[in-house]
């Protein structure tokens, strides 16, 4: 099963889920799809695709843990709590140019995560196909978060109180 997460913000994703009906279609994607789908609204085409809107954390965490794979919008959120669970993340940041969100800045998380290398980091939905193929063979690099400029901060704070 693939479990696609767009989050819960109130921003459209329609294009990424036109894809994989797509890949659906091509025999690309072969497996079940169960899409978190937050505000967009979209009627797949393909059977093998289950839209639910909005679910509980507990039903989410479920999907998440028993996904292949996940494929997300470029949301922090979404990114890192897969990364937790040890899954292959394919992430496509939502663009200001298509009515998505405000700006673009899910593109340089994207990259961020991408250039790191714990993701498969896309910027278009036409490369959904090739991150498809390539996600089973995909060893992503571990997740560490990064507190080190957060205690850099607090300390030269306590430095400056004393």
């Amino acid at each position: 099963m693939i479990f696609v997460m767009l989050g819960t913000q109130n921003n459209p994703f329609q294009r990424l889920l036109e894809e994989i009906d797509k890949l659906i279609d091509k025999n690309i994607i072969k497996e079940e799809v169960i899409v978190q789908a937050g505000y967009t609204e979209y009627h797949p085409q393909n059977k093998k695709m289950q839209i639910i809107d909005f679910m509980p954390r507990e039903e989410l965490d479920a999907f998440e843990q028993k996904a292949n794979f996940i494929i997300t919008h470029g949301g922090v959120g979404s990114i890192i709590t897969s990364l937790e669970k040890g899954k292959k993340v394919i992430a496509i940041p939502r663009l200001h140019q298509y009515g998505e969100h405000v700006n673009n800045h899910q593109t340089e998380i994207v990259e961020k995560f991408h250039k790191n290398g714990n993701i498969i980091g896309i910027q278009s939905v036409e490369e959904l196909e090739e991150a498809v193929k390539k996600v089973q063979d995909f060893e992503p690099k571990p997740y560490v978060e990064n507190n080190r400029k957060m205690l850099e901060i607090i300390e030269k704070y306590i430095d400056t109180v004393k």
